[in-house]
């Protein structure tokens, strides 16, 4: 399968891609080709870098049903209990995740003031950033954990974790997310149950990953017009953060 990232975001990032791809942990689930492919250079009909990566078989979360999403839930949480671990210096940049959830407060609060967005969401966003700060090591990210992102194969199970695009490090807050971003309550439930047997968490750990699934669902909101299935990947995390934590 052909990589070929939009600009500008995509400017640069294919080669870091696959240096990063190589030096990060190879997370269970995360599928038998998630690791780098091979990279091309920019040339005259495509200014930017691109990549070749394996096909993985399955098809995305986004097809199966808010309800059903439970069946991989323990299947995600043994992937992101693989993949953060502690990341060295060189692991990528991120300015939009895995920073403290405070480096985001000035353009998640503005993004809120905008028409669409409930008032109660903004009551969910100051409350997500009274949580303590991350201040163990920064560890392996994916940072992009919409379902849009997650395989499914026939059986309900996870097959792989794709587009490593914003690959960095950080806070796990970020990945998990996930937690609101994917599943439903009871989901929610089967998949912090299972990350809690594995990775000792405290609360303040998912107070931010709410926040961050505000954080991400939000930006999504605004972007995703001409997409429809963004858009409902962004009308759903929303709706999730306002349930009771």
């Amino acid at each position: 399968m052909v990589r070929a990232p939009a600009p500008p975001r995509g400017r640069g990032a294919a080669p870091g891609q696959r240096a990063a791809l190589a030096a990060a942990p190879r997370a269970p689930a995360a599928g038998p080709g998630a690791g780098p492919g091979r990279g091309g250079r920019a040339g005259g009909e495509y200014p930017w870098p691109w990549s070749i990566n394996r096909w993985l078989p399955g098809r995305p979360a986004t097809a199966v049903p808010v309800a059903a999403r439970i069946a991989f839930a323990a299947d995600l949480a043994r992937c992101f209990a693989g993949l953060h671990v502690s990341a060295p210096p060189s692991a990528p940049a991120n300015v939009f995740r895995g920073v403290p959830l405070a480096d985001r407060a000035v353009a998640v609060r503005e993004r809120l003031a905008g028409d669409g967005f409930p008032a109660p969401l903004r009551e969910v966003w100051e409350s997500a950033l009274e949580a303590p700060p991350w201040t163990g090591a920064p560890v392996w990210l994916h940072a992009d954990p919409h379902p849009a992102n997650l395989l499914v194969g026939a059986d309900g199970r996870l097959a792989g974790l794709i587009d490593f695009g914003d690959l960095t490090s950080g806070d796990p807050a970020t990945d998990l997310a996930a937690a609101w971003m994917v599943f439903d309550a009871p989901g929610r439930a089967a998949f912090r149950a299972a990350l809690s047997e594995l990775v000792p968490l405290d609360e303040a750990t998912w107070q931010r990953a709410r926040g961050w699934a505000l954080s991400i669902g939000s930006a999504v909101a605004v972007g995703s017009a001409d997409n429809p299935e963004m858009a409902a990947i962004a009308a759903h995390a929303l709706a999730q953060v306002l349930l009771p934590a």
